[in-house]
């Protein structure tokens, strides 16, 4: 059977298909999105700590993983960078944050890339996720940004770190919260050309923490931005040492069998050596970290602090990524973790959509051969 279609009822049609369109790249984002705000802090986890500043509200991201040349199918590749696209500039419109993290693997193959894609993907990155005047951007290093710790080159680390202003230690005080950046491949201990310096200024950070916690001698002057301390929040790439995910129970954690599988350390998560170092030098009260594309919240192993996994903010990689909203203040701090529509939603909706104007046409043709 033939179907025959007036002009009339091809323009429905196709204003139909416009709008479904519409709706499931766009207008979806902010139906979802618009139903997270910020989480709200809770007197009785306040610390022993007086403070008078405003809280610093912060948006969290992680593995973007820009497609490149290589790897990546150019249809695969609009589609996701106009997915994460609309996702983040919604996310910015809606919350306005005044910080946001990015939490390492920017890029697919930021490691072995020309210099021309890399520039490429310097200037991709920061048109997809463009941050108003007011909004300040930080981002970590990622094993696909500069490469897993045996294949780093020194010229590879330092076109990230000049091309993204991602130093392997960072201290970032804002309103008396300080938030400790670190490069999870620079923690290897192994006095390779990455590590030493960035043992070196990791325990410079943590002398000027100590410092800031009680008045000694011994301390040099400290800046303005550490005249009171207040614990430090933890951000890298990799999570910190842990067996498996098969304690994680988030909506955002990894699907079985996937969830029980061993990490190897260095790999999948950071040694547990390096783990325990770092938690003694900073002593965080949270830590956030991505890599393994799956979300988890745990007790940290050292200290009463938590650890929050963050999940690939690429549809590609997850079928419900999310970002996380936080709210700091010296003595207390409030977290949690926004969804943003499934990749599975969107698919139905549009084989749904399309099959509804089908039908509809069906009954249309059908009106005119019998009325």
């Amino acid at each position: 059977m033939k179907l025959k279609v007036s002009f009339s009822s091809f323009l429905r049609t196709l204003f139909g298909i416009l709008l479904l369109v519409f709706y499931c790249e766009y207008l979806i984002f902010y139906l979802v999105q618009m139903h997270c705000s910020w989480p709200t802090l809770d007197p009785t986890k306040q610390e022993n700590i007086t403070s008078k500043e405003n809280p610093v509200r912060i948006l969290v991201i992680a593995d973007t993983h820009l497609l490149g040349s290589l790897k990546g199918h150019w249809l695969d590749k609009l589609r996701r960078e106009w997915q994460m696209y609309r996702a983040f500039q919604t996310a910015v419109a809606l919350h306005q944050p005044e910080l946001v993290f990015v939490l390492g693997d920017l890029l697919d193959e930021g490691s072995f890339c020309s210099d021309s894609e890399f520039r490429y993907y310097i200037e991709r990155f920061f048109s997809l996720f463009q941050v108003p005047g007011e909004t300040t951007m930080y981002v970590v290093a990622g094993n696909h940004d500069i490469g897993f710790h045996y294949r780093i080159h020194p010229y590879t680390q330092k076109r990230f770190e000049e091309g993204f202003n991602a130093l392997a230690v960072q201290l970032i005080s804002v309103r008396g919260n300080h938030f400790v950046l670190v490069n999870s491949m620079a923690l290897e201990g192994d006095g390779c050309f990455l590590c030493e310096p960035a043992e070196k200024e990791l325990a410079k950070v943590a002398k000027l923490l100590k410092c800031s916690q009680s008045s000694n001698e011994a301390c040099d002057r400290l800046p303005a931005t550490l005249s009171a301390y207040s614990r430090p929040i933890l951000m890298q790439h990799y999570p910190l040492y842990r067996g498996s995910d098969k304690d994680c129970t988030d909506f955002d954690a990894a699907p079985y069998p996937e969830r029980e599988e061993r990490f190897r350390e260095k790999w999948e998560c950071l040694s547990k050596e390096a783990t325990d170092q770092i938690l003694k030098q900073i002593k965080p009260r949270l830590a956030l970290s991505g890599h393994t594309h799956h979300g988890c919240t745990r007790r940290l192993p050292v200290g009463d602090g938590i650890e929050i996994t963050m999940p690939s903010f690429s549809w590609r990689n997850k079928d419900n990524p999310n970002y996380a909203l936080g709210v700091f203040t010296p003595n207390n701090y409030a977290i949690g973790k926004c969804e943003m529509p499934r990749e599975s939603t969107v698919i139905n909706l549009y084989i749904l959509g399309l099959v509804g104007l089908f039908i509809w046409l069906c009954c249309c043709n059908r009106r005119r051969r019998f009325p």
